[in-house]
C-alpha cells in the first residue's frame, strides 16, 4: 500500500484525545460510573489516553477494560473458523456508563460485534462510542458520540493509525490500496 497522505500527527493526536475526554467528562455530567471498554487492538492504547487525559482532569481514576471481539465477528468464515482469544473480559460493567473506545469507524461492524460482545459480558446502564477517526461508509445504522477527527475517505483507501504502545510512532495516514 501507497500512503496517501498523514492526517494527524502526535500532536493533533494528543490534543483530539484530550478534547474526547473533556467531552465524555461534560456528557456524563462527571465521570461516576464511567467506565472505558478499549476494542482490541488500537482501541486499547486509545482508551488509556482517554483515561489519562481523565485522570489529570478529574483527578480520579476510570477503569478501563479490554474487550476481544474475535468471535463476534461477521466475517469468521472469510478469516478462518476458529480464531484464538487470548483474553477473556475481566471488567464489572453491569448498571455503568460505557464508553466503547476504537481507533477508526467504517463501516460499523467492528462496532457492532463489540456491542454484542459487551452485552455478553453484562448490563450496562449507558454505551457511548469514541472514536479518534470516523471515515464514513457506514453499513449499519452506528455513530459515534465522540469524534477526534472526521475524514471522508474512498473505499479504495485505509485508514492507519499508529500509536507509540503498539507501532513505535504517533501517526495516522491514509494509505491507497
Amino acid at each position: 500500500m501507497k500512503i496517501k497522505a498523514s492526517i494527524m500527527d502526535q500532536k493533533a493526536i494528543f490534543r483530539a484525545t484530550t478534547r474526547i475526554a473533556n467531552e465524555i467528562i461534560e456528557r456524563n455530567k462527571g465521570i461516576k460510573d464511567l467506565v472505558l471498554v478499549g476494542i482490541k487492538t488500537r482501541g486499547v492504547p486509545f482508551a488509556h489516553r482517554i483515561a489519562e487525559k481523565i485522570m489529570e482532569i478529574e483527578e480520579t481514576s476510570v477503569d478501563v477494560f479490554t474487550l476481544d471481539i474475535s468471535l463476534y465477528r461477521d466475517d469468521l468464515k472469510e478469516i478462518g473458523y476458529k480464531p484464538v482469544v487470548k483474553e477473556n473480559f475481566a471488567g464489572d460493567i453491569d448498571g455503568k456508563k460505557v464508553v466503547l473506545v476504537d481507533d477508526v469507524i467504517y463501516t460499523g461492524r467492528t462496532v457492532r460485534a463489540a456491542l454484542d460482545a459487551l452485552i455478553d459480558n453484562g448490563r450496562p446502564k449507558k454505551v457511548q462510542l469514541a472514536v479518534l477517526v470516523d471515515r464514513g461508509h457506514r453499513e449499519f445504522p452506528i455513530r459515534p458520540d465522540y469524534v477526534g477527527k472526521n475524514v471522508p475517505t474512498s473505499g479504495d483507501e485505509v485508514v492507519s493509525v499508529k500509536f507509540l504502545e503498539t507501532d513505535g510512532e504517533d501517526e495516522v495516514q491514509i494509505l491507497e490500496r
